[in-house]
């Protein structure tokens, strides 16, 4: 029997996207799917949106507390033992999890599987259309939209840092690499990230994005008491033909 994929998608003020985000995530080619849409407090349509999206999707509602918060809620309610994500704006290429999927299922010892990011540029046509365009390369990243996770790992490395409101996910992966979390990464896109005017991060700077936080958080773990920082376990690279 296939295993289960808990899809977690965090979604705040996400109406005009969330529909194609879960529509990407239905079309895998691949059956055995549970998506849960975690709406982090909301002001406009997206429970609106939520509710017409077929019943494969479960919503769920908190008060607003961040993406950490709402992926957290998302893990607790899977029943997968493998965890994928997708943020509300950003989309999944068909065969990502027929490319990715494979490596887990065929050996155990591998925990994590990432791919490559494909950037795409939103932007408005002059009869209020919306066009996107890639651009740049391909590019490796450690972003949870790119990756599919056993939920072993969430149970032993623990979830979401929820103090922090940016590089939640920097903050995690770091830990990830430390607990020595089996990382494989594969020379395919797996996530489609769109940028465009709304995004969360745009505009922030390198402080704001709390990303050097979260590596100095990862130097004193690894530091402890030596004052000389551990080195990290190396990715395994597959080349995908």
């Amino acid at each position: 029997m296939d295993p289960l994929v808990s899809v977690v998608i965090p979604v705040f003020n996400g109406e005009r996207f969330l529909r194609e985000a879960v529509e990407s995530v239905l079309a895998q080619n691949y059956s055995s799917l549970e998506i849960i849409i975690v709406d982090d407090g909301s002001t406009d349509d997206t429970a609106s949106v939520a509710g017409s999206l077929p019943e494969t999707a479960r919503y769920l509602h908190q008060t607003n507390h961040g993406p950490a918060a709402a992926r957290n809620r998302g893990i607790e309610h899977a029943r997968g033992s493998l965890i994928a994500f997708a943020d509300a704006d950003d989309l999944w290429p068909v065969a990502k999890l027929e490319l990715q999927l494979p490596h887990l299922i065929n050996n155990p010892a591998i925990e994590i599987v990432l791919g490559r990011i494909q950037q795409v540029l939103l932007s408005e046509t002059v009869n209020g259309q919306t066009q996107s365009q890639e651009f740049g390369e391909p590019a490796f990243s450690v972003n949870l939209g790119g990756a599919v996770i056993r939920k072993s790992v969430f149970e032993r490395v623990g979830l979401f840092d929820e103090t922090m409101r940016y590089s939640e996910d920097v903050d995690w992966f770091m830990r990830a690499r430390e607990s020595g979390a089996a990382i494989m990464t594969i020379d395919a896109v797996t996530l489609f990230y769109r940028q465009h005017e709304e995004n969360m991060t745009r505009g922030k700077s390198t402080a704001e994005l709390s990303v050097l936080k979260a590596l100095k958080k990862s130097l004193d773990r690894r530091r402890g008491n030596t004052g000389s920082a551990a080195a990290l376990p190396s990715f395994r690279i597959s080349v995908e033909e």
